[in-house]
C-alpha cells in the first residue's frame, strides 16, 4: 500500500510553489516532500523532470525553500533580504545546468537534458526566486493573512493588496471564520 501524502499547493509562479511544499509554518507544518520520490514528483509536475533524488538532494532542495522562503519575507515585509539566505539562492542558482528556450506560444521553458539531476532543476527554482526578488516581475512578494499559514506568494494583482496565498484555501477558512463568528454574535445578541 502506497502511503498518502498531502496534495501539492501549486500556482503559477514556481518559486513560490516550491516555498508552498511547506505550509501552515505557524500551526501545525505540512511537509509536502517529505521523502526525496516526493520531490521528484514535485519537480515532474512542475516542468522540471528529473530520474531519481538522494537524501542528501532532498536536503538541499528543503534548504533553498527555507532560505527563499526567508528572503521572501523579508522583501514582503520591506526588510533586508538575510545574507545566509541570499548565499544559498545564490549558491542553488549556480550549480545547475538548465537552459531557457522559448515554445511556440512565445513562453520561456526551462529545459533539463537528459541526464538532469536535482541540482538543476534546483537552479531553476532558484532562478525564479532570484527574479522575483530583484524586481524583475510585475508583481510584488507578499505574505498570507492567515495566522497559521504566512506563506510566501507574489502578488500580481492590479492593486497589489492581495491578502491571501489560495483563496480557496486560507481565504476560504478566513471567510467561514468569520462568517460564522458574525453569525454567533448575531444568535448571541437575539437572546
Amino acid at each position: 500500500m502506497q502511503a498518502r501524502f498531502p496534495d501539492f499547493r501549486l500556482g503559477k509562479v514556481l518559486a513560490t510553489s516550491f516555498t508552498a511544499t511547506l505550509t501552515e509554518r505557524c500551526g501545525d507544518p505540512v511537509e509536502r516532500i517529505p521523502t526525496p520520490q516526493r520531490l521528484v514528483d514535485w519537480l515532474a509536475v512542475s516542468g522540471l523532470t528529473v530520474r531519481s533524488c538522494t537524501a542528501a538532494q532532498l536536503e538541499l532542495a528543503r534548504e533553498l525553500r527555507e532560505a527563499m522562503h526567508a528572503a521572501l519575507t523579508a522583501a514582503a515585509l520591506g526588510e533586508p533580504l538575510p545574507a545566509p539566505a541570499v548565499h544559498v539562492i545564490n549558491d542553488r542558482s549556480t550549480q545547475g545546468r538548465a537552459a531557457a528556450v522559448l515554445t511556440p506560444e512565445n513562453r520561456r521553458q526551462w529545459r533539463l537534458g537528459s541526464a538532469s539531476c536535482v541540482e538543476d532543476a534546483l537552479s531553476v527554482v532558484a532562478a525564479d526566486a532570484i527574479d522575483i526578488l530583484a524586481g524583475e516581475r510585475d508583481g510584488k512578494p507578499a505574505l498570507c493573512a492567515s495566522p497559521t499559514c504566512r506563506a510566501a506568494f507574489f502578488d500580481t494583482s492590479q492593486s497589489r493588496t492581495r491578502k491571501w496565498c489560495d483563496m480557496n484555501t486560507c481565504g476560504n477558512r478566513q471567510k467561514k471564520a468569520r462568517f460564522h463568528a458574525h453569525r454567533n454574535q448575531n444568535v448571541g445578541s437575539e437572546g
